[in-house]
């Protein structure tokens, strides 16, 4: 284990984020935004276009209906917040993000969808070494994502877009969702790792006490996830993988062996 990498062994448990940690559905959520702002910014003649930096900035950790009206304040825009169950055709903030969800909902059950490879063996490890394990997105389709990936038995606790709404939690980045997750697995976050790709969900773990906070560079950011408050940053969660005995003693092996031809080269030399 790399020494600026924490060891998840000692921690009271860990608290992932769905989307770009655990599963690559941020990839089909960014397809799912653009396709919907780009057509809400070519009938309103909204400018600048939407960029991918905006998903990053504005949209990426956020509760949907949030999200919505963050993208279009950047902008300048106000629309009604209106409710709900309105359908995806309505002008509204509540009527776009449905727009938006359908379109993922549709691609989700269309393409399915896996673990990344990396992320899958490291909750495999941690359930073998009986840490517990938890979920925090802001998605409210985290339940579907998981049981679809294979992977909804790992998690005892789940804090989702439909809890929050339900327990009236502020989107991340405030600490509300996090802190959920932290008394929910019965754990203290200072003594927890939480584990986020998104820049709103890196702030929202530091702001609920998580000391540590592992951040997931998917393309937000090395520099913007520790500027977030991220204390350490890695591209996959493999790089959080524990070595095993077998692993250390091969390495052991082969640092003797190294040891042994450097000091027969000296001899000959």
């Amino acid at each position: 284990m790399p020494e600026n990498l924490p060891d998840l062994r000692r921690a009271d448990g860990v608290l992932f984020d769905l989307d770009g940690v655990l599963t690559p559905t941020a990839e089909v959520h960014m397809r799912a935004w653009k396709a919907v702002f780009d057509g809400v910014f070519a009938q309103w003649g909204i400018t600048p276009e939407y960029t991918d930096a905006d998903y990053y900035a504005y949209v990426d950790g956020k509760k949907r209906y949030d999200g919505v009206a963050s993208l279009l304040r950047s902008r300048n825009i106000e629309i009604p917040w209106g409710e709900v169950t309105d359908e995806p055709e309505v002008d509204s903030i509540c009527g776009i993000g449905n727009r938006k969800n359908a379109a993922f909902a549709s691609a989700l059950r269309r393409e399915g969808i896996a673990p990344y490879p990396g992320s899958l063996a490291l909750i495999q490890q941690l359930r073998d070494e009986g840490i517990p394990q938890g979920v925090v997105s802001s998605s409210k389709n985290a339940e579907e994502v998981l049981e679809s990936a294979g992977i909804r038995d790992f998690f005892t606790v789940v804090v989702d877009g439909r809890v929050a709404e339900r327990d009236a939690l502020a989107s991340k980045p405030a600490p509300d969702m996090f802190r959920a997750g932290a008394v929910a697995l019965g754990v203290n976050p200072a003594d927890s790792v939480a584990v986020e790709d998104a820049l709103s969900g890196v702030a929202s773990a530091v702001a609920a006490g998580f000391s540590t906070v592992v951040g997931v560079d998917r393309g937000a950011g090395a520099q913007a996830l520790r500027a977030a408050g991220a204390t350490s940053v890695i591209d996959d969660l493999d790089r959080l993988l524990i070595p095993s005995t077998d692993d250390a003693s091969s390495l052991d092996d082969a640092s003797s062996l190294d040891n042994d031809s450097s000091t027969d080269n000296q001899e000959n030399a």
